[in-house]
This record gives structure tokens, sequence and C-alpha cells, in this order.
């Protein structure tokens, strides 16, 4: 398990920690050789066939849904018929690789048409995930836009010697000041609140990895493409 630090050293971590450590391959606790593809830079292979994956499990959707320490951030209706939670990390590449360039299609082919949405949880691998997710958290309304950012830009600032300055050149950009990013990294109680968030994904729904996907219930494990998730999706509409 990756260990968590206070926040007394969240700050001065993203500084002090080496860049080799956060390469873009933190998806899993243990590693994987996709991993080392998501730290080059590769992407997910795109599947062509129209064929759903099986699911590595299911989970009770009751459950799932229900309120957690932190309120959840949602993309689309909430009487759509398919619901996706993503347990994601900031600093994985194939996090990264799935919101660059799978969901802007689901998100215009299911979301945007109220067949489908997508509820988002944080599970942080390291302390430079946790700082993202609590960015994401402290820009409030324009939480998706930070988080977009953040993905699309992970090679600015996840494998970087001084990420805290890398990360402070993004948060300005989306309206933060110096001291509000300052405080919002010192934030100990959201801190707290996203980590109850990973704890309660790893214990009580059995996330291991990132990204992991509850769809209507059923559990992918991994980035999926966007021939896999519309099949999937498609199977139950």
């Amino acid at each position: 398990m990756a260990s968590y630090l206070s926040r007394r050293h969240i700050l001065t971590s993203l500084v002090a920690l080496p860049a080799a450590s956060f390469a873009l391959a933190s998806c899993s606790d243990s590693g994987t050789a996709n991993n080392a593809a998501a730290a080059s830079g590769t992407t997910d292979p795109v599947t062509t066939g129209a064929t759903a994956p099986n699911p590595q499990g299911t989970v009770d959707m009751a459950a799932l849904l229900e309120p957690g320490t932190l309120e959840d951030k949602v993309l689309g209706e909430p009487d759509a018929p398919v619901t996706i939670v993503e347990y994601a990390s900031m600093t994985c590449g194939h996090c990264g690789n799935f919101h660059n360039n799978t969901l802007p299609t689901i998100k215009e082919k299911y979301i945007d048409t109220g067949q489908a949405r997508l509820i988002v949880r944080e599970f942080p691998f390291d302390p430079r995930a946790e700082a993202g997710a609590m960015l994401a958290r402290c820009a409030d309304s324009n939480y998706f836009a930070m988080s977009d950012v953040l993905f699309k830009q992970q090679n600015s600032w996840v494998p970087v010697d001084n990420a805290r300055e890398a990360l402070l050149r993004i948060a300005r950009l989306g309206g933060f000041t110096q001291e509000s990013f300052e405080a919002c990294l010192t934030d100990q109680a959201l801190l707290d609140e996203i980590r109850a968030v990973r704890a309660r994904g790893q214990n009580d729904f059995g996330v291991e990895a990132t990204p992991t996907f509850f769809i209507n219930g059923n559990k992918y494990s991994g980035a999926l493409s966007v021939d896999e998730m519309s099949a999937i999706i498609d199977s139950m509409l």
C-alpha cells in the first residue's frame, strides 16, 4: 500500500521526493507492464470490436451510491438509465488516457444525451495524486475543468522534480492565487476526506487499481476504450 503523508509534509513532498517516484505509472499498488506503457507516454490500445468485455465482479448499486464523506462529482442527469462510477488517481497514466481520449466521446454520445451519468471518486496512490485531487476539489464549480487540465498536463507536473511549482502554474490558470493554492494543499480536513473516499473504495468495493469503473454495478478494472465502454452501455439500454 502506498504510504500517506500528513498535512505538514504534503507541500514539501511535492519537491522533496524524487521525480522518478512519480512516473505516470501510479495506476496500481503492485504495478503492471501496462503501467510502464503509460509511463512512456503510450496509450492503451483501442479495441475495434463491439463486444462488451466481461465484468470482473459486481457490487450492490444501492450501497455504491450511498453518500460518502465528500459530495460526489457528477456529469449527467440523475435519472440516466446507466450510472458509471469511476475511481481515479490524478497521477495515473491510464486514467489520463481515459479522460483525454475516451471520455469526450462517451460524454457526447451518452452523457449529454441523458443515457448515462458519470460519478468520479478519488483514489490517489501518492502525495502528488492527493495534491491534484485537492486542487480539483478546491476549484469548486470548476472541478471538472481543473481535473481535465491536470489530466491533460500530467507530463508537466507528475514526473518533474518540483511538482509544487508546476502545480502552482496550473492552478494560477484556474484562478488560484499563491495564498489559495497553499490554503488548499494544507487543508487537513479535505485531505482526510479524500483519503476516506479511497479507503471506502478499497474496503467496501474492492478497488485496487485505477481506473476502476462500476457500470450499473458491474466492475471493470483498467482503462476502457470508446468501443468497449460503448458496448457495455449499449447492452444496458
